[in-house]
């Protein structure tokens, strides 16, 4: 069994040396690497990664800052390990943690072990816009986790390899391992507090993760089936716009003067937002199927094939064998 570790970096060089420390002392049972992924930090990471790296060490250099979800995705494609784990740099994660995980992982059967920052060593100012966001997150998903952000985790290589990162979707890396139908369960895990460096979270990460929601509600809802969200809206649309026209014409036949009213306007630009999500939705059929049919994507994945001839022909040969 191989762990391999995938770290983001982004001006840490304080961090590196006694990360790894704290890594090869709680890992020492185990066949491990670690894969740095700098993101084009300005300071001496790079340096400290070079001088402190040993056997277990691979540091993958991005030309510019890219961001921690390509900076991740990088990482993900270069671990070789049959589990991939997932931790911050700055030392808030405990790599003590991972023994524990990947044996939950084990015991469990599951696909995934996301850590639980039960006592988040982070400021108020954090934690309480974290703790609405994952109310939030919990509650339009689905995925019922109590906490989305703690990048410590445990996966699967399968898993892990395919989760399809682009944009900033690493916060959501649960949503997607549930649309690929794993199985997931989340620990308490230890916090720490931050000792080098500074965070790379602002406030401006709140629009962020909204947007980003609203994107994985649609995939999770409407990625394969996205003209049943905007045929629905546009079809709602054009029904009301119709009877508000219907309405104005049976007054318009009686006499009444409809020129001024907003209620024309409003029948107006139903009508015509009705057709315009529908034809939207005709659009996005015809992506779609370009996206799956162009790649030879399917649109399912397979967990397991079962056949009893199989079996019958491996008890045939072991059987044969035991004769022989």
């Amino acid at each position: 069994m191989k762990l391999s570790l995938v770290i983001t970096v982004y001006n840490e060089e304080d961090n590196i040396k006694p990360l790894l420390t704290s890594i090869s002392e709680s890992l020492a049972d185990f066949d491990y690497e670690v894969v740095f992924v700098d993101d084009g930090s300005t300071d001496k990471t790079v340096e400290c990664i070079k001088e402190q790296a040993n056997t277990h060490v691979k540091l993958v250099i991005l030309n510019r800052n890219y961001g921690q979800t390509a900076a991740m995705t990088a990482g993900i494609d270069q671990a070789t390990g049959e589990y991939i784990i997932t931790l911050d740099g700055d030392l808030q994660n405990d790599p003590a943690d991972i023994p524990m995980m990947v044996e939950r992982l084990r015991q469990e059967g599951c696909d995934v072990v996301a850590g639980w920052r039960k006592n988040r060593k982070d400021n108020v100012l954090r934690k309480i816009p974290s703790g609405i966001a994952n109310g939030i997150i919990r509650w339009l998903t689905g995925v019922k986790l109590h906490d989305y952000g703690c990048t410590l985790k445990v996966f699967k290589s399968d898993i892990a390899k395919n989760l399809g990162l682009y944009g900033e979707l690493h916060r959501f890396i649960p949503v997607m391992a549930h649309m690929q139908g794993a199985s997931m369960i989340q620990v308490p895990v230890n916090h720490r507090h931050r000792k080098f460096g500074t965070s790379k979270y602002g406030i401006g990460r709140t629009f962020k993760v909204v947007s980003d929601l609203m994107l994985m509600v649609f995939f999770q809802k409407y990625l394969q089936k996205p003209m049943h969200l905007f045929g629905t809206l546009g079809l709602f649309a054009l029904l009301t716009g119709s009877a508000i026209s219907t309405y104005l014409l049976v007054l318009k036949i009686m006499g009444e003067d409809i020129g001024g009213r907003p209620l024309l306007i409003l029948g107006i630009t139903m009508l015509l937002g009705g057709i315009q999500l529908i034809t939207i939705g005709f659009v996005a059929e015809l992506i779609i199927r370009t996206y799956f049919e162009s790649q030879n994507k399917k649109t399912y994945r397979v967990k397991e094939v079962f056949s009893s001839d199989t079996v019958q022909s491996s008890v045939s040969s072991a059987s044969s064998i035991s004769a022989n």
